[in-house]
């Protein structure tokens, strides 16, 4: 099977790559060649051009292939959408649009979401946007045929992320850091709104899987976890699997997003509003589907990335100083 990605070498999209490659599949990655910490799998064959800013570029790298399925992993408005379609329409069987679990209502109505959860999401305009792209990718299907299947990851991590909020994800040793010196560290609300943590390797399972299956198309999919944990038992084993004792501090949402605003989306338009993934259908399409690794696991899997080498260890001195002055102020207010 012939498959492109677009992008294939960030934190989700490095592992699939490794996991199709594995499969045998006959892989191309069209991306800038600038990958952070994953390069591409041996095996993959790698296409450098920029398809934001220079589509004509790609369209000549693409002249002469057709593919069984494409996945995009770096569309993000419906003109990046408006790309795809003019450039894949005759290349593909199938493509893969990655969307996201925050287009989910929010807040939801009912703790357990599953695909036919409403798309509603007025507190981020990334989960906007990326709704905006499912509604012209499935204008596109109902038109004209064109081969959409949408995938909604949520929070996904791999070896270098340790996804907490609120933290720094440039920078995610910050809040390590911060725990190996006894400081206090914010959990959103009081802590008890459960949410779930997906392993890179156990979503590419399920991405990999849906991959030159026309029974999917015009079907969205979420791929998560069935572990569903409260952000404080996140925070907890974080500080255990350091050998530490953490020092939560509780603080609002509405205070946090008080100062520093951009949080907004981040928290009351994702990770504090507490939710379920029901995985039925993607276990449905994709049978051997399985997330496998715990976040007591993962986490660990991920302290050893960054511990093998100190310069992984950067530090988001920014966001310490917010942290402080946040922590700080709630203080006052209850001493």
């Amino acid at each position: 099977m012939k498959v492109l990605f677009i992008g294939g070498t960030g934190l989700i999209s490095s592992a699939c790559a490794a996991l199709a490659v594995e499969r045998g599949f006959d892989l191309y990655l069209l991306n800038r060649g600038s990958a952070r910490h994953y390069a591409p799998p041996p095996g993959a064959v790698v296409l450098q051009g920029d398809i934001r800013n220079d589509p004509s570029g790609a369209a000549a790298l693409l002249q002469g292939h057709r593919f069984d399925a494409v996945v995009d992993w770096i569309a993000f408005t419906p003109d990046h959408i408006e790309q795809d379609i003019e450039l894949f329409a005759e290349k593909t069987r199938q493509l893969l649009f990655i969307s996201s679990a925050s287009a989910y209502q929010k807040p939801p109505t009912h703790y357990r979401i599953t695909e036919d959860t409403p798309l509603a999401n007025p507190f981020w305009d990334y989960s906007r946007n990326k709704i905006a792209c499912e509604e012209r990718l499935m204008q596109a299907y109902r038109e004209t045929g064109f081969p959409i299947t949408i995938v909604r990851p949520s929070l996904t991590y791999g070896p270098s992320q340790i996804p907490l909020c609120p933290g720094s994800w440039n920078h995610p040793y910050t809040l390590v850091d911060r725990m190996r010196r006894g400081e206090p560290v914010i959990v959103p609300g009081d802590g008890t709104s459960l949410w779930t943590m997906t392993w890179n390797g156990d979503f590419a399972k399920g991405l990999v899987g849906l991959l030159g299956r026309e029974t999917t198309l015009g079907h969205a999919f979420h791929i998560t976890s069935d572990e569903v944990l409260t952000w404080n038992q996140i925070f907890t084993e974080v500080a255990h699997a350091i050998g530490v004792e953490p020092k939560l501090t509780h603080i609002p949402s509405d205070l946090l997003i008080a100062h520093n605003p951009g949080l907004q989306g981040t928290l009351l338009g994702d990770k504090v509003n507490s939710v379920a993934f029901d995985n039925s259908k993607i276990k449905r399409f994709v049978p051997d589907f399985v997330a496998s690794v715990p976040w007591s696991e993962g986490v660990r899997r991920a302290l050893e990335w960054f511990e093998a080498d100190p310069a992984r260890q950067t530090i988001d001195e920014t966001a310490n100083a917010q942290w402080d002055a946040i922590i700080a102020a709630y203080r006052r207010a209850f001493p």
